[in-house]
């Protein structure tokens, strides 16, 4: 089982990535979810999902029930196992989809039933032996601050040319480490890896592969489609960059 996730400041282009990277996972036999934890909650029509399942932060009795106090403790470890097949949807090439939705008391110190019932379930969701897990995380760092990106194999990260999507990466790099995230990767958007790549490998973050700019990704979101079902060129540098990522992830495990 493969749990990814997907990171970057704002505007570039991660969800497109996550939801292009889940379908294209789909296709090649996968048993995929895929979680929406941004709170712009944007990757149900990357996937081409029409109508998204509810964020699971509204389902405040579910969350009580499994996280709430007890005593004065929180259940740190509550069941997870049925929350895809109950509060899940199923999109195209059979993608399972979740919506996280947002914890009202951020903060690296939140202990709240919602938080607590989210990290668990990142933590303890069980699919079939070959299966994935794609997060879509929310712009810049504030969920390294919560914490919910343990567990994780590979954390990918979309940059764009220009030192402020290099200087995002170097933050995000540095709360990895301290969370021990070890393995994480970049994914250079809309141009050519040869500007940023140098910086990138200074910070010790390896290129997955480069999206060069696609003029289809724009008509995409305008007709309200993915470019996938467009057949945008895109594509084949995400497909490309889906096969780096899975030899990487088996790397690792075989460390």
């Amino acid at each position: 089982m493969v749990k990814i996730a997907i990171t970057g400041k704002g505007g570039v282009g991660k969800t497109t990535l996550a939801g292009t990277l889940a379908r294209l996972l789909a296709q090649d036999d996968y048993q995929v979810l895929a979680i929406d934890a941004d709170s712009d909650m944007n990757l149900a029509s990357a996937i081409g999902i029409e109508k998204p399942p509810a964020p699971l932060t509204e389902y405040k009795d579910l969350i009580r029930e499994r996280a709430g106090e007890t005593g004065g403790a929180f259940k740190l470890n509550p069941k997870v196992d049925d929350v895809v097949e109950k509060y899940g949807v199923v999109g195209p090439d059979g993608v399972n989809m979740l919506v996280m939705g947002t914890i009202e008391q951020g903060g690296s110190g939140c202990m709240c039933p919602a938080s607590a019932f989210l990290r668990a379930f990142l933590r303890h969701v069980v699919l079939k032996e070959k299966s994935a897990v794609i997060m879509d995380m929310e712009a810049g760092i504030e969920h390294l601050g919560r914490g919910t990106t343990r567990g994780i194999d590979l954390m990918v990260i979309v940059v764009e040319p220009g030192m402020r999507s290099v200087e995002t990466a170097s933050r995000i790099k540095e709360l990895a480490d301290e969370l021990e995230i070890k393995h994480l990767a970049a994914v250079v958007n809309k141009s050519s890896s040869a500007d940023v790549k140098p910086h990138l490998e200074k910070l010790g973050i390896s290129v997955l592969g480069e999206i060069p700019y696609d003029p289809d990704i724009v008509r995409a979101d305008f007709e309200n489609t993915t470019i996938l079902d467009i057949g945008s060129s895109s594509v084949d540098s995400i497909r490309d960059i889906k096969n780096r990522m899975i030899d990487m992830v088996q790397n690792i495990e075989n460390e």
